[in-house]
């Protein structure tokens, strides 16, 4: 395999070293020992070794990778499996008193965090970056820097039983009046509950033209809000409707909206990939997400990845590991038979792609947009999701006045923070 730029430069900058310290004379050393020059050549503690921290789901794909490179490399990788769970913690808690891994799993949403708390350092992907798609990228990219190597992308589309709808719906009204003619208990099933689900609704709030935050024109995210205004205004109007309607409904939870899906209830339901499973015996196409406004309908996108720990010793050999191991279409297909969400690899995805299902999700985050990792997204979700199942439920009378309250609420913990 090609070593990396990264990796060469660490023996190329060991004989600069000493080529720079051979200019005086010195006298004529005796020859080493065998046992002197066994250790001198040994690397320092863990000098040549790599803790990785992956959780249950991930681990073979990465412990057959990590075969690769220590057969290539002569490193150590020590894989730590943990539960998913407790690994943002753990990071945070540890990497600032110099333990921890030197490189973990994640999700592209830590990033603020992790930056902002100066636990994670910038990888080097050269020639490799165009090898992923855009929006994998995008996600872990902040200030122009690129701080996760990307393996999966996942995000909701509109997954459709083809058995009672023949064709995917170009807009909201057409799939509720498809619904209609189905004759199923709900013509499209979306998942709120009664603390709402704003991460499900986002799509119908983009397509008015209200996303949570301004955007740079890079697709970075600023911290100042964008989801108020009339557009947001005529997105909460909407919501009312469609509750009164009985289209949306807090009693329908995610549970509730899968089951009635898997038993033919309705032709549509909002969801992703991981709920395929569920669906089993049912004919099925992944459309995209019918727009309910007069702009495109966008759907969050998750990328899953790998961060450098930024007190790792290790680092140049840990972006070695990333780029030239994780970063191949063998490593990514392994992660996706395991995930079963579509690779971020181009190469592996396009193979991936194979199966319609994955096909059909992929297309979708195509034109979906990174889930905001800055930490100002943290004060969102408390009174974001509230406030929407309020509004469909009509325990908030005036539409407009409870999403501009919303947005009130929302500034107010911003500016606290």
């Amino acid at each position: 395999m090609r070593r990396s730029i990264p990796f060469v430069a660490v023996a190329l900058g060991a004989a600069l070293t000493l080529s720079a310290c051979g200019g005086a004379e010195e006298p004529e050393a005796a020859e080493p020992t065998t046992e002197e020059t066994a250790e001198e050549e040994a690397p320092e503690g863990d000098a040549e070794t790599l803790t990785i921290w992956v959780d249950e789901t991930r681990q073979a794909a990465v412990e057959a990778a990590a075969a690769d490179f220590e057969a290539e490399t002569g490193a150590t990788v020590e894989l730590v499996q943990k539960n998913f769970d407790d690994i943002r913690p753990d990071f945070l808690a540890q990497v600032p008193t110099g333990e921890g891994p030197d490189i973990t799993v994640g999700a592209h949403d830590w990033l603020g965090g992790l930056t902002a708390n100066g636990v994670v350092a910038p990888i080097e992907l050269g020639d490799a970056a165009e090898g992923f798609e855009q929006v994998a990228l995008e996600a872990f990219t902040q200030d122009g820097q690129v701080y996760g190597l990307p393996y999966a992308v996942e995000n909701i589309a509109l997954i459709r039983n083809t058995d009672l709808a023949a064709e995917a719906p170009a807009t909201w009204d057409a799939a509720v009046a498809a619904g209609q003619a189905a004759g199923t208990p709900y013509p499209i099933l979306i998942q709120m509950g009664e603390t709402g689900d704003p991460y499900t609704m986002y799509p119908f709030q983009t397509s008015f033209g209200a996303p949570v935050f301004v955007q740079n024109e890079d697709g970075s995210y600023t911290p100042e809000l964008a989801l108020g205004g009339e557009a947001g205004t005529a997105f909460a109007t909407w919501l009312q409707q469609q509750g009164a309607a009985g289209v949306l409904d807090t009693a329908v939870t995610y549970d509730v909206a899968v089951e009635a899906f898997a038993n033919g209830e309705s032709p549509f339901i909002i969801g992703g990939p991981w709920m395929i499973e569920s669906f089993e015996g049912l004919n099925l196409a992944i459309d995209p997400i019918p727009a309910a406004g007069s702009q495109p309908a966008q759907p969050f996108v998750g990328v899953a990845g790998f961060y450098v720990s930024a007190q790792s010793e290790n680092a140049l050999l840990a972006n070695d590991f990333l780029v030239n191991f994780m970063a191949t279409e063998d490593a990514q297909m392994a992660l996706y038979e395991a995930g079963g969400r579509p690779p971020a690899l181009i190469a592996a995805a396009d193979t991936a792609s194979a199966d319609p299902i994955t096909a059909g999700f992929r297309a979708v985050g195509a034109d979906a947009v990174p889930m905001p990792s800055i930490p100002e997204m943290g004060s969102v979700w408390e009174f974001w999701g509230v406030t929407e199942a309020q509004i469909v439920s009509g325990a908030a009378a005036d539409p407009a006045a409870a999403w501009e309250q919303m947005v009130a609420d929302i500034q107010a913990a911003l500016d606290a923070a």
